[in-house]
């Protein structure tokens, strides 16, 4: 249970508020924080009540989108907002930035994800000075159009090596990797950065691509072994539940964090 972590999204409908005092409450020590939560309470203001209630930040998510356009297709400036998330991170006590990168821009793939190496590049030093770490994260293959260019471990590695270990590395995400027949491979190279394990399982059958998750249990994957392989990949750190899934999201979060809490020591610890 020391290295329980409830993602924030998992309790979606819950304030930064209700949300540390409910793991305060729970027995839970870590939290995994999203930018939207922590702007309607402040950073400032988050800080102080993760600090009051004597919890950690595994992470805070999310920077990235460097392909320049949202998932809704919309321009952003994605290396403006990922040096505001950075300075976010430090000041909320994580030197972890979890990113997403951004999906494909002018229908060109390989533009895309040179565009998310040079980003990565340009930001790096920024973060590093600031005891922040990237996270970069790849997603399943079916999010590459609108979420992100990175489909497998692999590809996030390959940035993450151009780059000191104590800088960039990689997040190990269930959802996203646990189908890729190389996974094991993968995650052994990557001893050193996994600065991230996010565990959840895959709804069967899948029901949509970004929606269809369930706590762990509820699935098909194999969840110790994932864990046996980051852990033996060197990563020690918290272990972050996370699940999009909108009718979890429509209950009590004390509900859902009590389940949190039992899906992890049945399947994951």
């Amino acid at each position: 249970m020391d290295r329980l972590s409830l993602n924030q999204i998992t309790t979606k409908t819950w304030s930064v508020p209700e949300a540390v005092k409910g793991c305060a409450e729970a027995g839970v020590g870590w939290i995994g924080l999203w930018r939207d939560k922590v702007a309607e309470t402040g950073v400032a203001e988050t800080a102080r009540l993760v600090a009051e209630h004597g919890l950690r930040v595994s992470s805070l998510c999310r920077g990235g989108f460097f392909t320049g356009v949202n998932p809704d297709g919309s321009p952003v400036d994605g290396i403006a907002q990922t040096r505001e998330a950075i300075d976010e991170a430090a000041q909320l006590g994580t030197d972890v930035l979890v990113l997403v990168v951004g999906g494909i821009a002018e229908n060109d793939l390989v533009l895309s994800r040179q565009r998310v190496a040079d980003a990565v590049g340009e930001l790096a030093p920024y973060a590093r000075e600031r005891g922040v770490r990237l996270g970069l994260e790849p997603l399943h293959p079916i999010q590459c159009a609108e979420r992100s260019v990175l489909s497998t471990l692999d590809q996030a590695l390959a940035i993450a090596e151009e780059h000191p270990a104590d800088s960039v590395g990689v997040i190990v995400d269930e959802f996203h990797v646990w189908w890729d027949p190389r996974i094991e491979e993968t995650i052994a190279k990557a001893a050193g950065r996994i600065l991230g394990f996010h565990v959840c399982d895959q709804m069967w059958p899948l029901t949509d691509p970004l929606m269809g998750r369930a706590l762990p249990g509820d699935g098909p994957i194999d969840h110790r072994h994932l864990r046996a392989c980051v852990e033996a990949a060197g990563y020690t750190g918290p272990i972050e539940v996370e699940v999009f899934n909108t009718e979890l999201w429509q209950r009590p979060g004390g509900e859902v964090l009590a389940e949190v809490i039992a899906a992890y020591r049945d399947h994951v610890a």
